[in-house]
C-alpha cells in the first residue's frame, strides 16, 4: 500500500510539473506608439528585473524625436501593469538600460551622451520603483562607454561596461557598497590590444562574476570571464571559457549560490548556435560547453535567469522562416539536462532581443516585437514555470499540519523550509519583508497528504529578517528566519 501511495504522488507530482511548465499565458503588449520601442540591444545585461511581487520593465523609446528610457511597474507579479512613465527627459539619447532589484531597492544603468559623449548613468529606487532619485553619471571620459549591466545583492551595487578611452573597447567596472548612494572610482578590468566587448555581471553575496567577448585569441571573439570573492574590492586573473574557430558573442551570465552559468551564440557549428557552460564551485573550475539548440538556422542573443537549481534561457532564432521567433528552454536540475524547446511567439513579423527574470514561482519574459507595423515592447509570464525545488520526503500521512524552522537559520543564501499536511489540498507558502512585501512565494499549488522539504535560495533578497507564512485550507501558522550576506 506504502509503495503504491508512493508511485501515486510521483505520477501527481509528474502530472502537476508538466502542467505548469505549459502555463505560458497570451502575449502582453506594454507599449503603444507610433514610434520605436526597443528592449536592450544586447543580452549582456537585462530589461526586466522582479522581486517578490515586483516587476520592473525598462526600454528605450523614440517617440520625443530623440531616444529616451521608459518604465513600467506590476506589483502583482505581472497580472497587471501600471501606467507607463518616462524615465529619462534630455536633449541626448538614452538608451540600453539595465535594471537589477533586490528586496525593495532597484538599479538601472543606461548609457545617455546629452553630455556630449555617450557615458553611462544610474538611477535608483529604495521603494520598490515608486519613486526614483536623481540620475548620477558613473563614468566620465572623453570617450564613448556602452552597454552596460547592472546587478545588485544586498548593499552591494555591481555594473560593468564597454569602454573606449583606452583607444579600444575594454571593459570597466565600478561598485558601490551602500546600496547606490555612493560609488567608488571605475577600475580598468581587461587589457589587451583588441576589443574586449558585451559585458555581463552576476553575483552571490561577495562573489562577483563577469564575462565578456574578446578578441585577443586571434581568430574570433571569445568568451572571457573574471572573479572576485570580496566582494569587487579586487579581480582574480582572466580566464578563457571558449576555444574554438567560431564567432561567439552576447554572453549572459547568471549565478546561484556556488552555481554559475553562462549562455551565448558560437558559429562553430557553421551557424549560431546557443551554447552553454556552468562551473558547480563559484568558477574555480568549468564543465564543458553544452550546445542548447540544433537547427539549420541562426540563433541569437540568449539571456538566462537561475533561480536555485531552476534555469531559464530566452534567445530568438530563424528556424521558422524568414522571421526570428522567441524560444525558450529550461533546466530543472542546475544544467545536468535541459527539457525541450518551447516556441514562445508565433506571428508573420520580427520577434527579438528578449531577455528573461524569474522571482518565486513565476518567469517574466519581454521582447521587442514588430507585429503592430513599428517595434513595441511585449511581455509573457509563466506563473508557476520556476517552481521552487520541493521534495516529497515521506509519503506516510502526517498526524497534523505542520511547519518547522528552517534550517540553516540564519542563512545565506540558501535554506530549507519543511512542512506537512494530513490530507490533500492547495498549499501556499509564502515569505514577506519585515513592512509585510512579498519577497518571495514558494509554494502555490494542490498537494497530496505527506510532509514537504522547500529549497529556498534568496540570493535575490537583501540582509534582514523576513517571515514566512503558510496556509492549507484552514491551517496557517508563520516563522520568522534571517538572512545574513
Amino acid at each position: 500500500m506504502k509503495n503504491s501511495l508512493t508511485l501515486l504522488t510521483f505520477f501527481i507530482c509528474l502530472i502537476f510539473a508538466g502542467t505548469a511548465y505549459s502555463q505560458w499565458q497570451p502575449d502582453v503588449r506594454i507599449t503603444n506608439n507610433t514610434s520605436s520601442s526597443y528592449t536592450t540591444a544586447h543580452n549582456n545585461a537585462w530589461c526586466v528585473a522582479s522581486s517578490g511581487s515586483n516587476v520592473h520593465l525598462l526600454w528605450s523609446d523614440l517617440r520625443h524625436g530623440n531616444y529616451e528610457i521608459y518604465y513600467r511597474q506590476s506589483t502583482n507579479g505581472g497580472v497587471n501593469w501600471q501606467p507607463e512613465r518616462r524615465f529619462t527627459n534630455n536633449s541626448g539619447n538614452s538608451s540600453d538600460p539595465s535594471v537589477s532589484a533586490s528586496g525593495s531597492s532597484v538599479h538601472v544603468v543606461w548609457f545617455d551622451n546629452h553630455q556630449g559623449n555617450p557615458e553611462i548613468y544610474y538611477r535608483r529606487s529604495t521603494n520598490g520603483g515608486a519613486d526614483w532619485a536623481a540620475e548620477i553619471r558613473l563614468s566620465n571620459n572623453m570617450d564613448n562607454s556602452y552597454d552596460p549591466s547592472v546587478f545588485s545583492t544586498g548593499s552591494l551595487v555591481h555594473v560593468v561596461w564597454m569602454d573606449q578611452r583606452d583607444g579600444n573597447n575594454e571593459v570597466y567596472y565600478i561598485r558601490s557598497t551602500n546600496g547606490g548612494a555612493n560609488w567608488g572610482s571605475e577600475t580598468r578590468l581587461t587589457n589587451d590590444p583588441t576589443l574586449s566587448l558585451e559585458p555581463s555581471v552576476s553575483a552571490a553575496g561577495n562573489d562577483v562574476h563577469i564575462s565578456w567577448c574578446d578578441g585577443r585569441s586571434g581568430y574570433g571573439h571569445e568568451i572571457y570571464y573574471k572573479r572576485s570573492t570580496n566582494g569587487g574590492a579586487s579581480f582574480g586573473a582572466d580566464t578563457r571559457l571558449t576555444n574554438d574557430p567560431g564567432i561567439t558573442g552576447n554572453a549572459s551570465i547568471s549565478v546561484s549560490g556556488v552555481n554559475v552559468n553562462l549562455v551565448w551564440y558560437d558559429k562553430r557549428d557553421g551557424n549560431n548556435e546557443i551554447y552553454y557552460k556552468r562551473s558547480q564551485n563559484g568558477g574555480t573550475n568549468w564543465g564543458p560547453d553544452v550546445r542548447l539548440t540544433n537547427n539549420s538556422a541562426d540563433s541569437w542573443c540568449p539571456s538566462i535567469s537561475a533561480s536555485s537549481s531552476l534555469l531559464h534561457v530566452v534567445w530568438y532564432d530563424y528556424r521558422d522562416g524568414t522571421n526570428p521567433e522567441i524560444y525558450y528552454k529550461r533546466s530543472t536540475n542546475g544544467g545536468t539536462s535541459w527539457e525541450t524547446d518551447v516556441r514562445l511567439t508565433n506571428n508573420i513579423s520580427i520577434s527579438n532581443l528578449a531577455t528573461v527574470s524569474t522571482s518565486g514561482t513565476s518567469v517574466h519574459v519581454v521582447w521587442t516585437e514588430q507585429r503592430d507595423g513599428n517595434p513595441e515592447i511585449y511581455y509573457k509570464r509563466n506563473p508557476n514555470g520556476n517552481f521552487v525545488g520541493i521534495e516529497n520526503i515521506s509519503s506516510e500521512i502526517p498526524n497534523g499540519f505542520s511547519l518547522e524552522q528552517n534550517y540553516p537559520n540564519p542563512f545565506n543564501p540558501a535554506t530549507n523550509i519543511n512542512f506537512s499536511i494530513p490530507k490533500s489540498g492547495h498549499v501556499k507558502l509564502v515569505v514577506y519583508d519585515m513592512m509585510g512585501k512579498i519577497a518571495a512565494e514558494l509554494v502555490n499549488g494542490n498537494y497530496s497528504a505527506g510532509t514537504y522539504k522547500v529549497d529556498f535560495d534568496a540570493s535575490q533578497l537583501s540582509t534582514g529578517t523576513y517571515f514566512y507564512k503558510i496556509t492549507a485550507g484552514e491551517f496557517s501558522s508563520v516563522k520568522k528566519m534571517t538572512l545574513v550576506k
